[in-house]
């Protein structure tokens, strides 16, 4: 795990320091619109808004893929590669200028219930901001890597390239260039998301649980889970996106469940539980691996899809992103990730009560499943309330430690 060599940097911070490096404004950008699309989300299940050219869940499924997850993996990803090449990423006014692409999208997109008689051109909008985005955030990812040659980071600049593709795919589909274009583009992206999250975690939570704990532990990663994992979720992608086929789901599902279950076993260690930064990045593991083995069981109970996606979605990528996201700002706005702020624990229990609530409870009380649906909504949107007034003054201020970043 490479570190940070903040003495390479001898800028002065500004006091207003959201666009000195990639986690700032994005971290702030998706607990925003975690908050405002999940608040849409529940007026277009409640009728109260409509729309006229897609349906309320592939606006969703949009939404939570392309926006929200996307802002946490940008601001991730340009912060993280910085870290491995010591090269810079975009900064300042080209900084700005990425998150405004991204923010244009997302205006529009928000718009859409709002003014359903301008859905044509609202598209449009969104659509070059969008893609304009995927395009420049490649760019960005791409010259640092490139630049230090470090091509083990190949296969994430591969799937930030194909975010665009899909992205790009489901904006043919509603402009009706290709039938299958919005469930290929939504459903392919929410599997490229998750694969960039198993990544990784696989790289950070085992250095993570070391460096943090108070006993003295060395993880195992076997390269054989390594190796077995990556084919099988591959095909699970193929089978869920394209194949449509529950055997070939099950198939490969339940040894991926199997295998991802012996990876947590090596990464066990009594710690964890004394830390919710931690315990919320290895719940969040374990909700993935949960979510395999709802697909497994899918070829007998079919509704199990359903629980399955979300189980991975607000209890994998959900509980995963928001302790990446409350690690990344405490470290590198220069203070202790050990002591994190009072609130941190209530906003990791709240999700993890989303997730509860949107997963375990429709298992065993079905006949609620419209109240368990509300009450996970607004577990969600508290979360990301609690995340945005604790974190955004760190967002927004430049680092105690008075270095640049």
């Amino acid at each position: 795990m490479t570190v940070l060599n903040l003495d390479q940097h001898k800028k002065i911070p500004p006091n207003f320091s959201l666009f000195n490096l990639g986690f700032r404004p994005f971290f702030l950008g998706a607990g925003l619109i975690a908050i405002l699309s999940m608040f849409v989300w529940y007026l277009l299940l409640q009728q109260t808004l409509q729309l006229s050219v897609l349906s309320s869940t592939q606006w969703h499924s949009h939404e939570i893929i392309f926006g929200f997850s996307m802002a946490v993996i940008t601001g991730f990803l340009l912060t993280a590669v910085k870290n491995w090449t010591n090269i810079d990423t975009p900064s300042g006014r080209p900084l700005l200028l990425l998150f405004l692409l991204w923010a244009g999208a997302r205006v529009a997109w928000l718009l859409l219930p709002f003014l359903p008689e301008s859905s044509a051109s609202l598209l449009v909008m969104a659509a070059v901001f969008d893609l304009a985005f995927s395009f420049y955030f490649a760019l960005a990812f791409a010259r640092p890597v490139f630049l230090s040659k470090q091509w083990n980071q190949i296969g994430l600049l591969v799937k930030v390239m194909l975010m665009g593709v899909l992205n790009a795919l489901c904006y043919l589909g509603l402009f009706g260039v290709l039938e299958q274009g919005m469930s290929w583009g939504v459903y392919g992206g929410f599997f490229i998301i998750l694969a960039i999250i198993l990544t990784m975690g696989r790289r950070v939570i085992p250095f993570f649980i070391e460096k943090g704990v108070t006993e003295t532990v060395s993880l195992k990663n076997p390269k054989w889970i390594d190796h077995s994992s990556l084919v099988l979720f591959l095909l699970l992608a193929i089978s869920e996106v394209f194949l449509n086929s529950p055997l070939i789901t099950s198939l490969v599902a339940a040894p991926l469940f199997i295998i991802g279950c012996i990876r947590l076993f090596n990464w066990h260690t009594a710690g964890i539980w004394q830390k919710p930064m931690l315990w919320s990045l290895y719940l969040g593991m374990g909700f993935i691996q949960v979510g395999f083995l709802l697909f497994a069981l899918t070829i007998f109970s079919p509704p199990l899809q359903s629980l399955a996606i979300h189980t991975l979605a607000v209890g994998g990528i959900g509980l995963i992103t928001l302790g990446m996201m409350t690690r990344v700002t405490l470290g590198h706005t220069g203070r202790n990730v050990n002591q994190p702020p009072a609130y941190h624990t209530l906003l990791l229990g709240l999700l993890l009560l989303a997730t509860v609530t949107r997963v375990l409870l429709p298992l065993i009380w079905p006949e609620h499943y419209a109240t368990w649906l509300t009450l996970s909504q607004f577990l969600w949107i508290t979360a990301y309330a609690v995340f945005v007034a604790t974190f955004a003054p760190m967002l927004i201020k430049k680092r105690i430690d008075g270095h640049f970043g």
